[in-house]
């Protein structure tokens, strides 16, 4: 699926109480909490349900019987993509309305869902998404959707007097590239990767602090310029930058290595926010990257996610 891509809203759905099966209706009106006159409206993460007709009427199979529109709950019945292959912090523009994708399924409760009740089973939990709105709208049969995935942005920035002189090739920088890629490919969420590699000068690394907080990146990943030496400034030039810290992971990496390398403790590696940016400053050896990246990788989704405001486990 590309940016641009559209597909169409089939019905819309009401109903006044949770767990209950929604009634169709001719339009709906989003609004900052949600469906206006709706039980899900409200100020939380699930303002707006979604469940496309592919899987309706893979139930349909199922249960031996048409399902109709709104059975299961969901506000906005879709034809024309697949939305549990979507992600949370993807977009949906419907005319004027817009909604940010937050969580993909749910639980379901079982015997005590009313929907569980009336239809034997429950689509939701797999296969529905949930959004919360970013602008409202109406919203009727027939209009056309337009699916925006979420682009990550990162930056790597490699530190280095040589290196930006060109009197020998940067393999740090380039292997925190290849994590990422690996990463991003893997996780099928697409990216950008900006790369840059500077001497050990303040004002060169404040520049690319500015550049990275103006395209709002989700990541920055320094190497080189953690050690003790008269021209390692990183952390120097980025703790002041940092609207909070995040300690655990170079603490941990310390303890980790510092037991069989005594060398690693005196690492001044740091990790924090800056605004919405995670930041992360590792050594200049091919090595430590890839030891730091693994560690960053485990945790990064979630984080991005929290910045989000979304507790997604």
């Amino acid at each position: 699926m590309e940016s641009g891509d559209s597909f169409k809203v089939v019905s819309v759905n009401v109903s006044e109480k949770k767990g209950t099966i929604k009634v169709p209706v001719e339009s709906i009106q989003i609004g900052s909490l949600g469906v206006a006159k709706d039980a899900h409206a409200g100020d939380w993460h699930r303002q707006v349900s979604l469940l496309g007709e592919e899987s309706i009427l893979k139930f349909n199979r199922v249960l031996g019987r048409e399902i109709q529109f709104g059975e299961f709950a969901e506000n906005i019945t879709t034809r024309g993509r697949i939305l549990y292959a979507m992600s949370p912090l993807d977009r949906l523009t419907i005319g004027d309305a817009e909604l940010e994708i937050t969580q993909i399924g749910k639980e379901c409760h079982g015997s005590s869902c009313a929907i569980f009740q009336e239809v034997g089973r429950c689509v939701m939990p797999k296969e529905g998404i949930f959004a919360r709105v970013i602008r409202g709208g109406e919203v009727r049969a027939g209009m056309d959707i337009e699916y925006l995935p979420y682009v990550y942005h990162a930056g790597v920035v490699t530190l280095s007097d040589r290196a930006s002189r060109g009197e020998y090739p940067d393999r740090s920088g380039p292997a925190i590239i290849k994590c990422m890629e690996d990463f991003f490919q893997r996780t099928n969420k697409p990216f950008q990767i900006h790369y840059q590699v500077i001497p050990d000068e303040a004002e060169c690394l404040n520049q690319i602090l500015d550049q990275m907080l103006a395209r709002r990146a989700d990541i920055l990943i320094t190497t080189g310029g953690t050690g003790i030496g008269p021209r390692d400034i990183t952390p120097d030039v980025i703790r002041p930058r940092l609207t909070r810290e995040i300690p655990g992971i170079m603490e941990m990496m310390r303890v980790k290595y510092g037991t069989e390398k005594p060398g690693a403790l005196l690492s001044r590696g740091i990790a924090g926010l800056m605004g919405n940016t995670l930041v992360f400053t590792l050594p200049g050896s091919v090595k430590a990257v890839q030891e730091h990246m693994e560690e960053i990788l485990k945790t990064l989704q979630h984080a991005i996610w929290m910045l989000h405001g979304l507790d997604i486990h």
